[in-house]
Formats: C-alpha cells, sequence, structure tokens
C-alpha cells in the first residue's frame, strides 16, 4: 500500500494508454496499467508500472485485475481510465455479426463490466474518478466506420447515464473524445477489416481499396493529428479539477465536427460529413 493515489489504466501496450500510464506515473500515481498481452507487460514493468494482463472480452481476467489491485491497495482506488478499445471498419451491410458482437464487447461491455467492479469501493471510501476514453466518433458518425460508431454512440449514452446516477456520491464521472491521435489505431482496424470483411467480393470493393491504402498509410496523413499527450492533458484535467466537465474534446478536427453538429441543420450536416468519408 501506498499514499500514492491510485488509478486502473487500460489499453497500455501504445499509444494513449502507455503514455497516460507512464505520465500518470511521473505525476506521482501508483499506476495499474494493463495490457492483452503479457508480451507486453515488460516494457511497463521496467519504467516502474505495475502491469496485468487483462482481456475486455473475457470476464475472468477482469475480476482477476481488480482482486489483485485492490489486494496492492487494501480494497481502494481512486480512478479508473477505461482506455483499451479497437476500431473495426467497415460498411454496415458488410458487417458479420460476430464482428458488430465483438466490436461492442470489446468497447463497451467490457469497459462497464470493470466500471461496476470499482464503483462499489468508491462509494465505500466517498470518492473516486472515471474517466472513459471515448472517441469523437461517439458525436459524429462517419462512412465505412458504423461499429465503432456505435460502440462509441453506446458508450457516451451509459456513460452520461452513469454520471447524473452517480451525482451526490463523490464519483465523477467524464468522456474525453479525441479526434485523430498518433498511435497503432488504424494498423489494428486494418487486421481487423481484413478479417471480418470481404473486401472485393462487396459492393463497395472500390471504396475499400481506398480504405486500405489509408489505413495502410499510403493517403496523406490525418489533418490535425495531434500526439497522445493531448489526451493527458485531458485526463489530467479530469482527474484534478474539482468539478470535472462531463465532456473534453480533443483534436481541433474533434472539436470542429462537434461545433458544426450543433450549428448546421441536421440534413446538411449528414450529407456534408458523408462526403469525408
Amino acid at each position: 500500500m501506498t499514499d500514492r493515489p491510485s488509478i486502473i489504466v487500460t489499453g497500455c501496450s501504445s499509444g494513449i494508454g502507455a503514455w497516460c500510464a507512464r505520465a500518470l506515473l511521473k505525476d506521482g500515481w501508483q499506476v495499474f496499467a494493463t495490457v492483452r498481452k503479457a508480451e507486453d507487460l515488460t516494457a511497463l514493468e521496467n519504467d516502474g508500472i505495475e502491469a496485468f494482463v487483462m482481456d475486455y472480452t473475457k470476464p475472468e481476467t477482469i475480476a482477476k485485475l481488480v482482486d489483485d489491485v485492490f489486494a496492492r491497495t487494501g480494497g481502494r482506488l481512486d480512478a479508473l481510465f477505461n482506455n483499451g478499445a479497437y476500431g473495426q471498419a467497415g460498411a454496415v451491410e458488410d458487417l458479420p455479426v460476430e464482428a458488430l458482437r465483438l466490436q461492442m464487447e470489446t468497447n463497451v461491455i467490457g469497459w462497464h463490466d470493470l466500471t461496476r467492479r470499482v464503483i462499489p469501493a468508491m462509494r465505500t471510501q466517498g470518492h473516486g474518478r472515471i474517466v472513459q476514453c471515448s472517441s469523437i466518433l461517439g458525436i459524429v458518425p462517419y462512412k465505412w466506420r458504423g461499429a465503432y460508431n456505435a460502440s462509441k454512440f453506446a458508450l457516451e449514452g451509459l456513460t452520461l447515464t452513469m454520471r447524473m446516477e452517480l451525482e451526490g456520491s463523490g464519483i465523477e464521472v467524464s468522456l474525453i473524445e479525441p479526434g485523430p491521435i498518433t498511435s497503432r489505431f488504424t494498423a489494428n482496424a486494418l487486421i481487423n477489416i481484413e478479417r471480418f470483411i470481404d473486401l472485393k467480393g462487396s459492393v463497395h470493393a472500390v471504396e475499400y481499396e481506398k480504405q486500405l491504402r489509408r489505413l495502410k498509410g499510403d493517403s496523406a496523413p490525418a489533418r490535425g493529428k495531434l500526439e497522445p499527450d493531448a489526451v493527458y492533458t485531458a485526463l489530467k484535467r479530469a482527474l484534478t479539477a474539482k468539478k470535472p466537465k462531463p465532456h473534453y474534446i480533443v483534436t481541433q478536427p474533434a472539436k470542429h465536427g462537434a461545433l458544426l453538429k450543433k450549428l448546421l441543420p441536421a440534413g446538411l450536416f449528414y450529407r456534408f460529413i458523408g462526403r469525408l468519408g
């Protein structure tokens, strides 16, 4: 046990999770980081981070993570940063049910499972912070990302409802909604589109060729892409502010998209967004 505030951070093998876990440690937190693969533990442990294998699609690993963390903290936890996720690309009509189910299991159901397991401890101690790394695609839909859009829209609704229900408990809940951030996200998206989508047999085969070029980095990089430290800036505010906001939108493209959704008539907005795909 330690006097440092404690936090679970998921999805720490690379990208946002890896950056935030190390930054939190530097800022004085006791960090419990999770990865899906055992081979990713060493890099975190070498930096002084307490690391665990946890897979959102395997409830037994979620239960073991919470048991192990509480054993080290005496049953307390100050914060949870749900972050581990992936994006399933592909037109909605091409999505096998298996692909959509896995997307929701990983990006929503597993997060819900982990969150429910830590809330009782936070209630008992009278305080806690729950921060969900959502996406601008939880506010603004994007073509060819229907499964991922659906998972993030679902996460937004679940999280905002939970925020209202926990009011007065001492537990604060926030969403971070990034736009383009440098990570292995697109590489993982490439793996899953090739795994689940009939790229050549689809009526969208020509479009998929463009999507594959983008995912493989053969096209121009996304405008306004930032490094993971931009997400950490938002995370730090959500963890330390006296009254954390429900939404922290990160990157200019994300802010522009959210603003346009508010300002434009719905039909015009969706036509405009649809041309961006």
